[in-house]
């Protein structure tokens, strides 16, 4: 058996609990657009299919509420883990194996991957289920001031499995592809270690996950009716809130540009220069976007938290709309000239992620901003669905305009849905509180 609950401090289960909440995430959403892109699946199937994958995200607020009373949060999160788990290993072993020349002819037909879309869109309920747990638990295992103080912990993990999903696999896919030329068993070792790396995390939970008190089944009780019942009408309450519109087309067109672009940049790097991409191996992948951006989305994330802290949501937005926006145009460089060196193509990535991250943190404050309230807990799950259907309805469409249009077009495209950010902003800037985000 584990330690006692007692005696379960947070630096035991706060980093594994977040590097758990982001692995399935980046398998799900990030590998799959990847591993899809190497098998040779047309762009405007592999985007649309994908795309699908991110529909718990967009709808998890709809069953947090029965998360939320029913069994512990403890018990979500170790069954969901063994769900992950579970469907990671029937991945590795039941990717199916497209032969070389078929993949080659980049028409690889997604209807031979249905059973993998099946295990991901499952993965993905389960990882969705798990972040509504794993939330709630954070809440509830320690004190508030010992939250606050893990706060940086728990972002700082959940980028660890970032750089684990998007770099650390990626690259060692793309070490085996090189070393056995066989692309689909690439893919295989590449979950089987995401695989047997989550087990472990499972099996340690298992035992050293605390049992807070407070964490107890609540669906007997009258709280926990009180809590499905308040949520609930919170919906009516969201939709009336002064402003709601100008707050939706916000929340929908402020990551346009980002939306369209993340979906395509991963194919566009390992696409071949003849076809308009920049014809780099799996691995070097790993490093560049999977790695080197990861870690720059991280610093402009900081840095932008720190600069609204000082300025205040409403002198920053503009600022944050030009990081968000400007940055894509190095996305046009690379499309245009096809630079072979590795470093002028890292540094370009870099940039881009950089002004994202950077970007990208006045758009979480704005959605805190708006929920403010009664139903504030409430309203800011709804946003965050906002926030996924931002993602999700760009990316549908994304593959099958860039197969029309070719890279470097479509990245020109990217600049100008820029212009829509910038109306949005314009906008939403006027209705924010000149003293709102200022420490």
């Amino acid at each position: 058996m584990g330690k006692s609950s007692n005696s379960i401090g947070p630096w035991w289960w706060v980093p594994t609990l977040y590097f758990a909440e982001g692995v399935p995430y980046f398998v799900v959403n990030n590998i799959s657009v990847m591993m899809f892109a190497k098998m040779g699946v047309p762009n405007g199937q592999m985007a649309f299919f994908t795309t699908l994958l991110y529909f718990p995200w967009f709808l998890k607020g709809l069953w947090s509420p029965l998360v939320d009373v029913i069994k512990t949060k403890r018990w979500w999160i170790i069954t969901m883990q063994i769900i992950m788990t579970i469907m990671m290993i029937l991945l590795c072993f039941t990717l199916p194996i497209p032969g070389k020349e078929l993949i080659e002819s980049g028409n690889t037909p997604m209807t031979m991957f249905w059973f993998t879309l099946i295990l991901f869109i499952l993965a993905a309920f389960a990882s969705a289920t798990h972040d509504i747990a794993a939330d709630g638990f954070y809440m509830l295992a320690h004190s508030t001031k010992s939250q606050a103080e893990f706060v940086g912990i728990r972002s700082t993990f959940y980028r660890v499995s970032s750089i684990f999903g998007q770099g650390v696999l990626v690259y060692i896919a793309g070490a085996v592809e090189k070393s056995t030329g066989n692309i689909p068993y690439s893919w295989q070792i590449s979950i089987g270690i995401a695989a047997a790396v989550f087990f472990a995390v499972t099996l340690y939970h298992t035992f050293f996950l605390p049992k807070p008190d407070a964490d107890y089944d609540r669906s007997e009780t009258s709280e926990g009716v009180n809590k499905i019942k308040e949520f609930f009408s919170s919906f009516s309450t969201f939709f009336t809130k002064p402003g709601v519109g100008l707050a939706i087309a916000f929340m929908l067109l402020y990551r346009l540009p980002e939306g369209f672009l993340i979906k395509m940049c991963q194919p566009f790097l390992v696409a071949s220069q003849e076809k308009g991409g920049l014809g780099l191996d799996t691995d070097q992948v790993g490093i560049v976007y999977g790695t080197i951006g990861v870690i720059m989305l991280l610093i402009g994330g900081i840095l932008g938290g720190r600069y609204i802290a000082k300025k205040g949501l409403k002198n920053s937005l503009w600022v944050m709309a030009g990081f968000m926006t400007l940055p894509c145009l190095t996305f046009c460089y690379l499309a245009e000239l096809q630079p072979e060196n590795i470093w002028a193509i890292g540094t370009a990535i870099a940039i881009e992620q950089f002004g994202y991250g950077f970007g990208f943190t006045a758009y979480m404050l704005y959605m805190m901003h708006f929920s403010e309230g009664e139903f504030k807990t409430s309203h800011y799950a709804i946003c965050t669905a906002f926030m996924a259907l931002s993602m999700m309805l760009p990316g549908f469409v994304a593959g099958y305009i860039q197969e029309a249009l070719g890279y470097a077009n479509f990245f020109w495209m990217v600049i100008a849905c820029c212009a829509a950010t910038l109306l949005v902003t314009y906008l939403a800037e006027r209705k924010v509180d000149p003293e709102y985000g200022k420490k």
